[in-house]
């Protein structure tokens, strides 16, 4: 089922909406004129972004085909972006089973052009399971009924992105790092702004168009060059690199894992892009001049720019900003099949000495760089525990510090619900024999003459085994979960009571 509302223009369909590149595209798609559709698994994601009001939203999904046929409707455009990141043996039949779906649905829709974002791999050499399989997606659409142009890119750098996040982390964090030989490969990094205005640019290529463009920015550069130069424009002193043969990209998907925020199964993809020269002419694309003439930002500049948009919290959409595979008809602790009693609850309530306005702001600046406000040791080691399983781990921190919408990841949580001033809901991602949720309200009591009274600060963890395990690994943690979700209540209410008598200097001491 897709809303309508309106506009004027050719209609353009985004996939991957609630992703890094395609929620950066949409409002660029909006500025140059284009009536926007998105297509979502579950749109309640796309709520809180600014542009939500200003386009078509359409339920569906790629892999199984539900909801194209809707979704393509009247589409005369359609920005096909969904990779998969995941790891295991069904990724690939998922990828190409998708672009066999969306091909097929695009050509009874009558869409006249899809667009695809790809990665840049060179020719001739074996490629990664992960990068073939996106050579795959790309000869799929190519060789389909709708003329298809498919953009090829290799490290894309912007505020958020991930191969951003891992050079910028590397980066500040191992003043020496005896690295890979991947570093010494060469690559031609873009930026963000110029993939957008490159795919926005493929819609004006002439009718009938099916060809791939590789695009690149003006710079190419080794690895160990990007991580130089970013210490300089950093402010950071000059860092030390010592290449070793022995780290094979599991292993290096590993090292990244536990040295930046990006989890090894989404890191994996993007350091096997690495193994290889990812340069612009070393395949058979043609250069991007034809598609969008004119100059390109170079790196040093990009960097300048990501590095600006991070500083003052002005990152709009981040690589985590995508959803770690889970069911997309993951059941909301709210809904009735709750009350028969198969969820365990533990709930706690303070009474705070602060307004709620404050104790909104203690709530919701939750995660990332303020932490958990109980234990931080225990919610590191809950994150490493998670890592080293295959999870997602807690770091990945937020989007933004002060600021959340539904379907913004926090450490290990994510947005399912947030009601400002009033209500957040975190649905946990890390791996569980289960569902596990985190309700946090904001509410105030009365008294008999109806006058507005304390502030109440109340808190709900809610746990829906799965199986045997599930039940024991309850059993299990109970007794932490009454140490740490104690100490967490009575964290956020000592936080906001200090919030409240201070200012904004109470945070650094947080």
């Amino acid at each position: 089922m897709s809303e309508k509302t309106g506009g004027e223009g050719r209609l353009a369909l985004v996939t991957g909406a609630t992703g890094y590149v395609g929620g950066r595209l949409v409002p660029q798609l909006l500025e140059a004129g284009y009536r926007v559709r998105c297509l979502a698994r579950s749109p309640g994601k796309l709520r809180d972004h600014p542009w939500r009001d200003r386009v078509e939203v359409a339920q569906g999904d790629v892999v199984s085909g539900r909801g194209l046929a809707e979704a393509l409707s009247g589409v005369d455009v359609a920005y096909y972006l969904v990779h998969s990141m995941a790891g295991g043996t069904d990724f690939r039949r998922a990828d190409l089973d998708g672009a066999r779906a969306f091909v097929h649905a695009a050509e009874r829709a009558g869409t006249t052009r899809i667009v695809y974002l790809g990665g840049l791999a060179p020719e001739g050499v074996r490629l990664s399971p992960h990068m073939a399989s996106r050579v795959e997606v790309a000869r799929i659409l190519l060789e389909g009924p709708v003329p298809a142009v498919v953009l090829r890119a290799a490290v894309i750098i912007g505020s958020g992105s991930a191969s951003f996040e891992i050079l910028g982390h590397l980066t500040e964090r191992l003043p020496v790092m005896t690295t890979p030989r991947w570093v010494r490969s060469r690559v031609q990094p873009i930026a963000i702004r110029d993939v957008l205005r490159l795919l926005v640019s493929a819609d004006g290529l002439p009718e009938g168009s099916n060809r791939t463009y590789d695009v690149g920015g003006p710079d190419v550069l080794t690895y160990a060059d990007m991580v130089r130069r970013y210490a300089r424009l950093a402010g950071l002193r000059p860092r030390l690199i010592l290449p070793v043969p022995v780290l094979s990209p599991g292993l290096s998907s590993i090292w990244v894992g536990l040295v930046t925020p990006v989890p090894p199964a989404v890191a994996r993809p993007l350091v096997e892009s690495l193994r290889h020269d990812a340069v612009v002419g070393v395949s058979s694309g043609r250069g991007s001049d034809e598609l969008s003439p004119g100059g390109r930002i170079g790196f040093d500049r990009a960097v300048e720019l990501a590095l600006r948009r991070t500083e003052r919290a002005q990152v709009d959409t981040r690589w985590s900003s995508a959803s770690w595979p889970v069911l997309p008809s993951d059941p909301l602790p709210t809904d009735p099949e709750w009350s028969g009693g198969s969820a365990y609850v533990d709930e706690r309530s303070r009474r705070v000495s602060a307004r709620p306005g404050t104790l909104w702001r203690v709530v919701e600046a939750i995660g990332g760089q303020h932490g958990w406000y109980s234990w931080p040791l225990a919610w590191a080691a809950r994150g490493w525990i998670d890592l080293a399983i295959g999870g997602v781990g807690a770091r990945r921190g937020r989007r933004d510090s002060w600021h959340l919408r539904v379907g913004d990841p926090v450490d290990f949580w994510r947005v399912e619900e947030v009601v400002p001033g009033e209500f957040l809901r975190l649905r946990a991602e890390m791996r569980v024999p289960g569902r596990a949720w985190l309700e946090l309200t904001v509410a105030t009591t009365r008294t008999d003459e109806g006058d507005t009274g304390r502030t109440v600060f109340r808190q709900r963890a809610v746990f829906r085994p799965r199986g045997l395990l599930g039940h024991l690994y309850w059993v299990a943690v109970s007794p932490f979960h009454g140490i740490v979700f104690g100490a967490m209540a009575r964290g956020i209410a000592t936080q906001a009571e200090r919030v409240e008598r201070q200012g904004r200097k109470a945070w650094s001491r947080t």
